[in-house]
């Protein structure tokens, strides 16, 4: 199905010390009476925090609240976030509301390295303390240089127990093109029975192909197929590894995976619904979206140019 895209909705004016520029990776938390969406954003020497703005739930375009300071911040030295922390994934559990987020720092000879790491609010979302220091998932055997922006679902099993999923970008290696080290990466999938301690198999969802050398952060949700069967749907962004920056034939659009059961994908990018713009604020990249229910009807927010700098904005489709 075809999503109409809304328009831009928020970029940062670069009037608070914290947050200069992007609104990178959104993500759309409805509550009571509004929508906040959370998203990084970045200081004068580019190191990253979390942050969020709240918008109206009957008009998405209409900013009523932007945040003053931000939610989490960078770790201390020598830490997996001492550079910075991404927002990726945003649950509730029990009173408390979970981020599972990237955390990132500087490396001399593949730019960065990244990690996942846990934060819980107790304060309905406004400030996030980590749960440990350290990263509850980094490189392993089965992620060979980093590993980044999860999307996380708890789901109910039939002897009442509750499976925690994840679907999260692997690094598998960097190659040196045009003098630049270039991460190839793909999305896995990993199990938990509690959130804290995940399984890893090294099994692939969604991988590489002539064309994909990377794909943006995934968002997973359940709807249901022409039958009425629950039908797991992924979204994310894909690019070549070759002048993405630069090459709008070559930088991140949007794809789309359909799956029975979560585990095994099949990639159709071709039903994705969304497309560039001609001209505009997405029209050389369209990356990072997140997907979810608001108002009887999905919302996909996502980003624009410049991985975030151009701000997000929102599209929308009726809901089954």
């Amino acid at each position: 199905m075809t999503w109409q895209k809304q328009g831009l909705v928020y970029k940062p004016d670069g009037s608070k010390p914290f947050s200069r520029t992007h609104a990178q990776v959104p993500f759309g938390y409805p509550m009571a009476d509004k929508v906040r969406v959370y998203f990084s954003t970045r200081d004068d020497e580019v190191a990253s925090a979390v942050s969020f703005v709240e918008l109206n739930p009957d008009n998405l375009s209409e900013v009523i609240y932007i945040h003053d300071k931000p939610c989490l911040t960078k770790g201390a030295v020598g830490m997996f976030d001492e550079t910075g922390t991404m927002p990726s994934w945003f649950l509730p559990v029990g009173d408390e509301i979970w981020l599972y987020y990237t955390g990132w720092n500087k490396s001399e000879t593949a730019s960065y390295r990244l990690s996942i790491g846990l934060a819980i609010s107790r304060d309905g979302g406004l400030t996030f303390e980590r749960k440990y220091t350290g990263p509850i998932l980094d490189r392993s055997i089965y992620d060979q240089v980093w590993i980044a922006q999860p999307c996380v679902m708890r789901e109910e099993q039939a002897d009442g127990s509750i499976r925690w999923r994840m679907w999260y970008l692997s690094c598998t290696k960097i190659e040196v093109i045009n003098g630049h080290p270039e991460p190839f990466y793909d999305v896995k999938y990993a199990e938990s029975n509690d959130g804290l301690n995940w399984k890893r198999t090294g099994h692939v969802c969604v991988g590489y192909d002539q064309f994909t050398d990377a794909i943006g952060r995934p968002t997973v949700y359940k709807d249901t197929d022409s039958s009425g069967d629950d039908l797991y749907k992924m979204y994310f962004s894909y690019r070549n590894a070759t002048n993405y920056r630069t090459d709008v034939q070559r930088s991140y659009r949007i794809g789309y995976a359909e799956s029975k059961d979560g585990i095994t994908w099949e990639r159709k990018d071709d039903q994705a619904g969304i497309e560039r713009s001609a001209e505009g604020w997405d029209s050389m990249m369209m990356d990072y979206c997140h997907i979810f229910k608001q108002n009887d009807q999905w919302v996909m927010l996502y980003n624009g140019n410049g991985f975030g700098a151009s701000g997000f904005g929102y599209a929308t489709q009726p809901a089954g």
